[in-house]
């Protein structure tokens, strides 16, 4: 049985599952280069996945408008729907995130919190917390805030734009990352006080979105900010008040969700905690869950915390919740690996024979390439779900090479000179590394390297000793797992720089974006796992 869930607002996507077990998770931004995009996600369906004829049942995400605003499409699925004696659910902005969180888990029982910037769930009720219970095949609600209650989402976007003018939507993209980062440059205390207070007493006002804001990025042309525009000029004055404010922001949203979340498990005690919405990509406080609630012995955060994930959400939670299927056992981990698989990658190289030559390679000549510290861009299998590349759509370099860091972030992202690289590390070697040893196979979990470890890796060291690893078992991806093997008998080091294949745009999704890209940057090589095939520049 088919179900698909579709969902057209920002972060437009579809997902398709046979018997509750993904077949393929579709993010419109991939295909349209453009980042979190609104879209007609029924529409994308029928272009990119051609067995839609025998889908039974469709979940729709809250608002349903947004979805069955594209008439036409929504009529067309409506037949096939009609034609398979199936149906059209309609499933809840955070109940499909604690659909996606527990149901991806493991856990036969858990809580379940959702935390974002704000969705909307049955009679327009509008939150941006949410906790559940979750047992079984079953996820049921334990509280629902108000948005104007807690709204740390809505926090973080308006202090992202009106305070450092960077990008939080559509079409660049949310810099919450570039403000995480900055974080573990600055003086914490110095406005803590103030970031409190705006995430409590003063939510409404801080949270406020003027009236007259522009759509889309950030240029120049956005309104003051009433409340904010005091910060605002203060990170306009230096580099020291910018790192400051940013490190106060997560201070503060620390020290919120660590009094919300122990007082929701006081009341509802758990051993075990999932966590989505897109304040879950908060790697840096998720990191530090475990410290602070010693008890869990368990937390697990989807790969998709972010609204890309609610169509997965929304089948599972039609699968398992309303038609009463049996949980699924994931071996190992849910897999994150849910785009499509590319094929005759040669003839999309043969487009660019003017500007690319290719030969057959294998996984030992990369590794050697590596250890010379070339750059190199790998592309296989399905793309990775959701914000982070995990080994199918990376950029991966050295990590021992002490310029690594500013080297790819001047010449090939073209970011800031603080925004940190992740660690891929296999998952046996995490204890020799890292002072916690926990699975973080999607990069959830921002941990500290071992003091005598630093200086082995100093290009996935943030300034603070630490870094949001990735660990990778056999299971997980069995190319990059004996790959990082490898690397690690070649090198002695059992971590490879990650970086996700991009340019200040979406991952790369096709083959085709994937040359692009490595043209217009200083990658060295351009490696095909699947098909050996090693690409460089004429």
């Amino acid at each position: 049985m088919k179900i698909a869930g579709v969902y057209s607002g920002h972060d437009c996507s579809f997902y398709i599952s046979e018997n509750g077990k993904p077949i393929v998770h579709a993010e419109y931004e991939r295909y349209i280069r453009e980042k979190e995009p609104e879209g007609d996600s029924i529409g994308f369906m029928f272009e990119e996945y051609n067995q839609c004829d025998d889908i039974k049942h469709v979940a729709l995400c809250h608002p349903v408008s947004k979805t069955a605003g594209y008439k036409e499409s929504y009529e067309k699925l409506k037949n096939i729907v009609k034609k398979n004696d199936g149906e059209i659910y309609s499933v809840g902005h955070h109940q499909a995130h604690a659909a996606n969180a527990f149901f991806s888990s493991n856990f036969e029982d858990a809580l379940i919190i959702t935390i974002d910037g704000g969705g909307y769930e049955d009679n327009n009720f509008v939150s941006a917390c949410t906790a559940w219970k979750g047992k079984g095949n079953k996820v049921e609600p334990l509280h629902l805030f108000p948005l104007e209650k807690i709204n740390i989402g809505g926090i973080w976007t308006r202090v992202t734009r009106y305070i450092f003018k960077l990008s939080s939507g559509w079409p660049r993209g949310h810099s919450a990352g570039t403000v995480m980062a900055m974080a573990a440059l600055g003086n914490s205390e110095r406005f803590l006080d103030d970031f409190y207070k705006m995430l409590t007493t003063d939510l409404a006002m801080a949270s406020a979105r003027p009236h007259n804001q522009p759509k889309g990025v950030y240029d120049g042309n956005d309104p003051e900010h009433p409340y904010l525009k005091k910060w605002a000029k203060l990170a306009d004055e230096s580099e020291e008040n910018k790192f400051d404010i940013a490190a106060a922001l997560q201070k503060a949203t620390e020290k919120y969700l660590k009094g919300l979340i122990g007082e929701i498990l006081q009341k509802n005690p758990s051993k075990n905690l999932c966590l989505s919405g897109g304040v879950a990509l908060n790697s840096v406080a998720v990191g530090k869950f475990r410290k602070w609630f010693p008890d869990l012995e368990g937390i697990y955060v989807t790969p998709t915390p972010h609204d890309g994930g609610l169509p997965i959400g929304a089948a599972q939670y039609v699968w398992h919740q309303i038609l009463d299927n049996p949980r699924i056992k994931w071996e190992d981990n849910y897999t994150p690996y849910l785009g499509y698989v590319y094929e005759n990658v040669e003839e999309t190289l043969k487009n660019y024979f003017d500007k690319v030559e290719w030969r057959k390679a294998s996984d030992d000549q990369v590794v050697d390439l590596l250890s010379e510290e070339n750059i190199i861009a790998v592309f296989g299998g399905g793309s990775e779900s959701g914000r982070r590349a995990l080994g199918n759509r990376s950029i991966l370099a050295d990590p021992r090479s002490p310029n690594m860091k500013d080297l790819i972030n001047e010449k090939v992202k073209h970011r800031q000179w603080f925004r940190p690289f992740a660690p891929s590390i296999l998952r046996e070697e995490v204890s020799k590394w890292f002072e916690e040893d926990i699975p973080s196979p999607y990069m959830s979990f921002v941990l500290k390297f071992k003091e005598e470890a630093r200086d082995k890796v100093p290009a996935v060291v943030h300034f603070d000793g630490s870094a949001r690893l990735q660990t990778v078992a056999e299971k997980d991806n069995k190319w990059y797992y004996n790959f990082i093997k490898k690397w690690h008998k070649k090198s002695g080091v059992p971590i490879v720089l990650n970086t996700s294949f991009n340019d200040r745009e979406p991952i790369c999704e096709t083959a085709q974006h994937a040359v692009n890209c490595f043209l217009k940057t200083d990658i060295d090589y351009l490696y095909f796992y699947d098909e050996n095939l090693l690409v460089s520049k004429r």
